[in-house]
């Protein structure tokens, strides 16, 4: 009798800069056609939470995007996107409020703001979403997420009454937090904010000094930032009643994790793992025969809350192989064989400029894939061999 077709649970990330998570899929798909033309195949576009995870949720769970014209990090506007699936809104804070929305003459970050971020979540509110998925990594911006915390309604006031103006510096003249005015809706909202470190909100780990210099911070800037970080803090702990300055995550974007923390019904979780959840991936792989991730790079950072390493976890927990396909490889890859990958295969071929590499990213992986494939059933046809008689 021969076996069943097998279930092939494709989950890759993108390959940043040449295919979406969605694309992926499909290029791997034709690849493993060809040796498994009967198999059937279960797309779920993955991601870890930062650049792609808007697409990738969407993709996995037929979703739409929408364009929002928000306030951008310094203030002007700017074009930013809105993910809706079913009763979830997936937000890229990046879009609104990111580093690449300013030039580097002109990066600042004692004047950024999050306010087109708290904007986006106003949009998704005016939808009836309770629930967004944020993710929080490329921002521009060190206003502790009182720019978000803004557009919601809340007044960050000085000792005369009057509205800060935006940006972080600003917060070292706060005198008091006046909620009062905070849309309702909110209350009600629940919002998992993909977050993949564990700094603080002030101090050397903290916002400031460690993210503060690549969105344009001098020394003497950094010390500002902290200092007035560090005092935000505390008026938030009296006025609200929550502590958020030493809680890991809190430095985030910012201090954007702080913020969310301080005016929200806000979780910091792991991005692979809000991702694993939303795109229902351990349903998938429950009864999967195979399981193949990836993404454009993969080195030995993969294995610490990478998208690659966070879908071998389910597989493994299945006792589902894995293959891992990646656009090249980096030191400590090798390692990584074994206890994340069963399988783990670079698509390039030959040397060329990186401009061709990232136009031919769907040929490339089509063909690893399909290398893969037939490797695979030959292993399949070898152990189905009846085994040669002994010729001595």
């Amino acid at each position: 009798m021969n076996p069943s077709p097998p279930t092939i649970v494709l989950a890759p990330d993108s390959y940043k800069e040449s295919l979406t998570a969605r694309e992926v899929c499909e290029a791997m798909e034709r690849g493993f056609r060809d040796a498994f033309p009967d198999a059937t195949y279960v797309h779920v576009p993955m991601a870890d939470g930062g650049e792609g995870t808007l697409q990738s949720l969407v993709d996995a769970r037929g979703g739409s995007v929408a364009d929002h014209v928000v306030t951008g990090p310094l203030g002007t506007p700017v074009t930013a996107q809105l993910g809706l699936t079913g009763d979830t809104a997936v937000i890229e804070m990046a879009s609104a409020s990111g580093l690449p929305l300013v030039a580097p003459a002109d990066r600042d970050p004692r004047v950024t703001t999050t306010r087109g971020t708290g904007e986006l979540i106003l949009a998704a509110l005016d939808a009836g979403i309770r629930h967004v998925v944020l993710g929080i990594g490329g921002s521009a911006t060190n206003d502790g997420g009182s720019g978000l915390a803004r557009a919601l309604g809340v007044h960050f006031l000085d000792a005369a009454g009057a509205d800060l103006p935006e940006g972080g510096a600003a917060l070292a003249q706060l005198d008091r937090i006046d909620t009062s005015g905070v849309d309702p809706r909110v209350a009600d909202l629940t919002i998992d904010v993909a977050c993949d470190v564990d700094n603080p909100l002030c101090g050397r780990d903290g916002a400031s000094a460690i993210y503060g210099p690549q969105k344009g911070a001098t020394p003497a800037v950094v010390v500002e930032l902290d200092q007035a970080l560090a005092h935000y803090a505390d008026v938030v702990e009296r006025d609200l009643g929550r502590a958020v300055r030493d809680v890991p995550g809190a430095g985030a974007a910012g201090g954007l994790g702080a913020g969310l923390l301080a005016f929200t019904r806000a979780r910091l979780r792991p991005g692979v793992d809000i991702v694993v959840e939303q795109t229902g991936l351990k349903d998938a792989v429950a009864s999967a025969d195979l399981v193949v991730t990836g993404e454009g790079r993969v080195d030995g950072q993969t294995r610490h809350g990478k998208t690659p390493a966070g879908v071998a976890r389910v597989a493994r927990a299945h006792g589902v192989p894995v293959v891992g396909i990646a656009g090249c490889l980096g030191d400590g890859a090798d390692d990584l064989v074994g206890d994340v990958f069963d399988v783990l295969v670079p698509i390039l071929t030959r040397l060329a400029p990186l401009d061709a590499v990232l136009a031919d990213g769907a040929t490339n992986v089509e063909r690893t894939a399909r290398a893969i494939g037939r490797a695979l059933a030959l292993g399949q046809s070898l152990a189905t061999t009846r085994p040669r008689e002994n010729l001595r």
